[in-house]
């Protein structure tokens, strides 16, 4: 049998293994100096998908990756009730994984599903959270508001992944590379931004977490929901300086993503570019100017 080849890593960081929480380490990879950024992937991807932006980052700062709690190569422990993977419990890894490495403050940048957990961090951390970017989502609670008609069909895995224990795990244990391959082909307007050694990592890296992935969206469509709301009801809203970017959908997105953010935001500086979604990968360059941009405010 030929060996199998190393797994992909960001170059020049040093990987370790961090324990955030009882029976639950993240991996991290880390590299570079000066004040800490923390980046967090989105779906279904890995710490991977921050590999040019972390690089450029990492001459003038800290640059602290991790796979998220029940993704790459991060523990996945069992869901053993709606809090396991709920944004608040994933936002104290983040917080635990941060002050393990030396770091009581930290600016946080996260992308699809990391831009959740970062956004329930800036909330419930705002003591801790410097700064705070999000790529390319809106919050838990109004993702499912602006979601509706045929509009929604885009969103499909949001709802077939927030159905009880058993239907979601079996239909895409039984098809992983198929399923995450969609959004990998789909959601890319420059599917060449991700190259082949790295979407055989990310196939691979959802067919081994596909319980721990669902339990993540379940908790999206359950108790994420409560704990966006009674931020809501409360009037709470982030202090920090805060960035969003998003894709340029133009009308067809069908509602006013900035209004949705002015509403969660005291300081905001929210903009659009011209990329598909995964555009930590397709437009670094883009991306890294506009975390610089909110960490010089």
């Amino acid at each position: 049998m030929s060996p199998q080849p190393p797994s992909p890593i960001i170059p020049d960081f040093t990987y370790s293994r961090v324990p955030v929480a009882e029976g639950v380490a993240l991996n991290v990879a880390v590299g570079g100096s000066g004040s800490p950024v923390v980046l967090l992937h989105g779906f279904p991807q890995t710490h991977l998908m921050w590999r040019h932006v972390a690089a450029d980052l990492a001459a003038e700062h800290t640059v602290i990756c991790p796979d998220l709690r029940g993704y790459g190569d991060s523990d996945k422990p069992a869901e053993a009730d709606s809090s396991t993977y709920s944004k608040r419990t994933m936002a104290a890894d983040i917080v635990a994984l941060a002050h393990a490495l030396g770091h009581d403050r930290f600016a946080l940048v996260g992308h699809d599903r990391g831009a959740l957990v970062a956004f329930r961090a800036g909330l419930d951390h705002p003591d801790v959270i410097t700064h705070l970017g999000c790529l390319d989502v809106v919050p838990i609670l109004d993702t499912w508001d602006v979601m509706s008609g045929t509009s929604a069909a885009v969103g499909f895995h949001l709802y077939l992944m927030a159905q009880p224990v058993g239907l979601a795990e079996t239909m895409i244990t039984h098809s992983s590379d198929e399923f995450f391959g969609y959004f990998l082909d789909t959601w890319a307007n420059n599917p060449a931004a991700v190259p082949a050694e790295i979407r055989a990592a990310y196939l691979a890296a959802g067919a081994g977490a596909v319980t721990s992935i669902v339990a993540d969206y379940r908790a999206s469509a359950g108790i994420d929901v409560e704990h966006d709301q009674v931020d809501k009801d409360a009037g709470n809203r982030l202090t920090m300086p805060a960035s969003v970017i998003q894709q340029d959908w133009g009308a067809v997105l069908g509602y006013d993503a900035r209004a949705v953010w002015q509403a969660w935001s005291a300081d905001l500086h929210h903009s659009t570019i011209n990329s598909g979604h995964y555009m930590a990968e397709e437009s670094p360059t883009e991306i890294a100017a506009g975390i610089r941009d909110l960490l010089a405010r």
